[in-house]
């Protein structure tokens, strides 16, 4: 009954997280993530609003927006199997490191680190990424991808950073697969297939790490915000498969730069807060 009540939101809240699910969810469709970057701000704000402390609003918005993906890479990657451009071998190759590395970050880890001096090395990393991509000439230029072991240890850092911003792991795991032969519309779908293992492991490890703290506000389960969980998930499980949709519409190139640039964006806004402090 305590979890019904909190569901009670006021409407202006709800229409904020309705439109926040509607865009993050075709995000997850058209670029294989899970939109936690652009989540996670706005949840801050709001949690915020709502007199949780600030310290706390990041962790809640980091986690609630992770365990979002659950719902948005499902829908958005059945929309994709069924245009057979999921590459499940990669899938299978990446997902056990993947399952390790998020436990490890969202058992605790993200909460240790500074968040400054994680945030202006994501930012760099992140830019080198996006140029890494605009230069890509054909993927008969790229490496071919690793074996085995060298998968594994690729899904573990994918999962691990993936874990401290609360994202789903498409800004590393498309140039990733993209720079080492994998054809673009590939790699996209098959990003949004590992946003699940992603967002499962680091899930567990959130409701785990913050099991004994006090709630900030009810309907609050370890650091999910479950009411805004419930919200957001409606909204972008119903525009995902447009996004993947909206995918297949374009070419190559245009979906390089697309990606290029909210890399460069994403990149942009994480340098920034790493100089706020």
């Amino acid at each position: 009954m305590d979890f019904l009540a909190t569901l009670a939101l006021s409407l202006p809240l709800v229409a904020e997280l309705l439109v926040l699910g509607l865009f993050t969810g075709f995000l997850a469709g058209l670029l294989g993530i899970g939109g936690g970057m652009l989540m996670v701000p706005f949840l801050t704000m709001i949690l915020g609003a709502r007199g949780v402390a600030p310290a706390m609003a990041v962790k809640m918005a980091i986690a609630t927006s992770m365990a979002t993906i659950l719902f948005t890479s499902l829908s958005s990657v059945r929309a994709h199997h069924r245009r057979g451009v999921v590459r499940w071998d990669l899938v299978r190759g990446l997902a056990p490191g993947i399952v390790i590395g998020g436990l490890l970050a969202g058992a605790g880890a993200f909460a240790a680190l500074k968040g400054n001096w994680l945030a202006a090395v994501f930012g760099l990393f992140v830019s080198f990424s996006a140029t890494q991509m605009l230069r890509r000439r054909a993927a008969g230029e790229s490496r071919q991808m690793p074996g085995a072991g060298g998968q594994a240890a690729a899904g573990g850092l994918i999962g691990f950073v993936s874990g401290l911003v609360g994202a789903g792991g498409g800004f590393i795991s498309v140039p990733f697969m993209s720079g080492r032969g994998v054809a673009m519309h590939q790699a996209v779908a098959t990003s949004a297939a590992l946003g699940f293992p992603i967002a499962l492991a680091n899930t567990v490890g959130y409701v785990v790490g913050g099991w004994n703290l006090p709630a900030a506000l009810p309907g609050t389960l370890g650091y999910l915000y479950l009411p805004a969980l419930a919200v957001i998930c409606v909204a972008s499980v119903s525009t995902a498969p447009l996004g993947a949709k909206a995918a297949h519409a374009m070419n190559v190139a245009q979906l390089k730069k697309v990606f290029a640039l909210l890399l460069y964006g994403l990149a942009a806004y994480m340098l920034w807060k790493a100089t706020q402090g």
